[in-house]
């Protein structure tokens, strides 16, 4: 019965090891967004980074850019239209096309400039 128990301690140490390894082992390295203004309020951002644990980081660097962007343009929303993403020998890249609006623009993927950039300074993700 005591062994049991040792190796229950044991396995359950060394998942929680695994826990704190892969949450320390995320170290984005961010390395630049080019951006490109296609017609209007149609602006396309190209973006590069390793370090990123998948998708759902190089989306939210594109985001935090295109939030910065519509601010610096003097407006308050922007609205995703589309993203092609590529990973080569841990280099991630996209190409995020938004739109960007000074009034909430109709459709589904829609961000608050303001609030956007803020969650970006909060978790470390650079803007523009």
């Amino acid at each position: 019965m005591i062994r049991i128990a040792l190796i229950s301690l044991i396995a359950l140490a060394a998942c929680d090891q695994q826990a704190s390894d892969t949450v320390t082992r995320f170290s984005p390295d961010y390395q630049g967004v080019e951006t490109s203004l296609l017609d209007g309020d149609l602006v396309q951002f190209d973006v590069t980074m390793t370090g990123a644990r998948n998708e759902r980081d190089v989306d939210a660097y594109a985001e935090c850019a295109a939030a910065q962007y519509a601010l610096i343009r003097g407006y308050g929303f922007a609205r995703h239209l589309r993203t092609n993403m590529n990973e080569k020998g841990g280099v991630w890249s996209a190409d995020a096309v938004y739109t960007i609006s000074s009034s909430l623009p109709r459709g589904l993927d829609t961000i608050d400039a303001e609030v956007v950039v803020a969650n970006c300074a909060e978790n470390g993700i650079p803007t523009v």
